[in-house]
């Protein structure tokens, strides 16, 4: 009733609004192309975070899911290395491969086990395939690698199997089914070294989701990397030909890509050259170029091929560990988040949107 002057004085209250306030300003016109505009009857906002605190929740994932990230793809490039040595005649290299690629996916399957707490969970995501989901395709391509990974491991063991009886069939069948096996795994472990990376992109962690085309790229090329690593350390020398070029090849991708998130993100890119996850991947570049060089250089050296190997193992659990970090680091920090929305903002207004530079995401016009 008081919201006009005479119910106001019929009230005996102040007229609405008071006489002694200062009328407001006109309302802004937000400027269009053709020279109008909406009516703008708010202030423009300003993003500001709450007492400091970080805008978003930061991942609740501990390290075993960095472990994760590391197992799994070491059990994609040893499956790799395993097929090459099976389809070049390189005995040692493909005995190293299947058995190192069924220790690793182990390993994946316990961490990723313990950070979902139930093992029930992994075998309800087994309910629906969804493409759209890493998560989903993720659990699927884990499920055909596995069983692939470890009945070509274990047709290593036949020559050690009795000839007659019961065994002595195993002794017969595992060899071709674990060839066949291993070829299936390989032909899966592309997906596996990469869906991670997918996986990380997907989410709000600023770092992470701005790095979409480059992540999948570090984690292939780390696991060329690490499985190269195991065959330079379990192959003799003339047989391990194929690993070095492997090591050569992933080390290229792993460091072409850290290269980059590390320069092309602006800000976002700061996470990744700062405190630990800074430490670890300049530590990972180091060690990358050493194994590399190490194995090109110790053609004729076992010890020295040893030594590359550990060092592209130790390379490859550094850039994993490093990219974890640095995701996890950019959304603990507000400005992460706040900064580059006021950036894309602003470049709205001014009608200067760069959909492809920092900051714009795979789906940049989500937002307009």
């Amino acid at each position: 009733m008081a919201r006009t002057d005479r119910g106001a004085q019929d009230s005996g209250l102040a007229p609405y609004p008071p006489r002694d306030v200062a009328p407001a300003a006109p309302p802004r016109r937000r400027r269009g192309r053709g020279g109008g505009g909406e009516q703008l009857n708010v202030p423009p906002a300003e993003f500001t975070s709450y007492y400091g605190r970080p805008v978003l929740k930061a991942p609740v994932w501990r390290w075993d899911i960095a472990a994760y990230l590391f197992t799994g793809g070491l059990a994609a490039g040893s499956s790799l290395l395993a097929a090459g040595g099976q389809l070049t005649g390189r005995p040692a290299l493909r005995r190293a491969g299947r058995v190192t690629s069924l220790a690793a996916v182990g390993a994946s399957a316990y961490f990723l086990v313990n950070d979902l707490g139930k093992p029930s969970r992994f075998h309800h995501m087994l309910r629906v395939a969804k493409p759209t989901s890493p998560m989903s395709m993720g659990t699927w391509i884990l499920t055909v690698f596995g069983p692939a990974a470890g009945v070509a491991a274990v047709a290593e063991a036949a020559p050690r199997l009795p000839e007659r009886g019961l065994l002595g069939v195993g002794r017969r069948l595992l060899p071709p089914a674990g060839q066949a096996a291993g070829l299936i795994a390989a032909a899966t472990a592309p997906a596996l070294a990469t869906y991670t990376g997918v996986l990380l992109a997907d989410t709000a962690v600023p770092s992470w989701h701005e790095a979409y085309p480059e992540l999948p790229t570090i984690f292939a090329g780390s696991a060329l990397a690490s499985g190269a690593g195991v065959g330079l350390i379990a192959a003799p020398t003339a047989q391990a030909g194929p690993a070095r070029r492997l090591a050569v090849a992933g080390a290229a991708l792993e460091l072409w890509g850290s290269h980059r998130v590390e320069n092309r993100l602006g800000l976002l890119s700061e996470p990744y050259t700062i405190g630990t996850a800074g430490r670890l991947l300049r530590a990972g570049r180091a060690l990358t170029a050493a194994g590399v060089a190490g194995a090109l250089l110790g053609r004729r050296s076992r010890v020295l091929a040893a030594l590359s190997g550990g060092a592209l193992l130790a390379a490859s659990v550094c850039t994993r560990f490093g990219i974890f970090h640095g995701g996890v680091a950019s959304a603990r920090d507000p400005k992460y988040t706040v900064v580059p929305q006021l950036d894309r903002a602003q470049r709205r207004e001014q009608g200067t949107s760069d959909v492809s530079g920092p900051g714009a995401g795979p789906n940049p016009g989500a937002g307009r």
